[in-house]
């Protein structure tokens, strides 16, 4: 089996991703945004072309504050649309809008996106892809999974060989704690 941490090892983007974003918690909900985001862009394309556009994005989708995103109208739409810098498809843009939607609404019935995730973990992996299509826009198993190992909530982002495994291991992250 090809795993990450193989391949990004001294890969000017791949590197730093893997060492210190891949994997590791995330409980702040602009960050969660930020990665389904990502996540949802890179559908059909590199990870590495997400990677090198990173800092666009974040530009773009003013810092991923989901209220600010949420409110996106026509305007915001046709700019995102006209912007070089970023993946400009109709649909990833209209399904990021709706997601921060769809976020507030998280936010108001269960505190935080992170509180959500929290009640809903454990769960196996299908459980997560019925829950996410139910709830979000553009999200299928495969941006389900990854968005899910990137922050924490599922297995599988490092090898246990991986020098990364063992820091991320020390943070506790949601997949390896007991069902509360």
């Amino acid at each position: 089996m090809s795993w990450y941490c193989d391949a990004a090892r001294g890969h000017p983007q791949h590197g730093p991703h893997h060492d210190e974003i891949y994997g590791f918690p995330v409980t702040d909900d602009n960050i969660l945004f930020e990665r389904l985001v990502l996540e949802l862009n890179q559908a059909g394309l590199s990870w590495l072309t997400i990677l090198k556009k990173e800092e666009n994005f974040r530009a773009a989708f003013e810092g991923f504050e989901i209220n600010r995103v949420a409110a996106y109208g026509e305007d915001d739409i046709a700019r995102l649309m006209g912007d070089a810098g970023i993946i400009r498809n109709r649909l990833k843009i209209a399904a990021a809008i709706h997601n921060a939607k769809a976020i507030q609404g998280l936010v108001r019935d269960c505190g935080s996106f992170s509180a959500w995730l929290d009640y809903h973990h454990p769960m196996p992996k299908d459980d997560w892809v019925r829950l996410f299509k139910k709830t979000f826009h553009f999200t299928g198993g495969e941006i389900t999974n990854e968005f899910l190992m990137s922050t924490g909530y599922l297995p599988g982002a490092h090898h246990e060989t991986c020098p990364v495994y063992g820091k991320i291991a020390r943070l506790n992250p949601p997949w390896m704690r007991a069902s509360d």
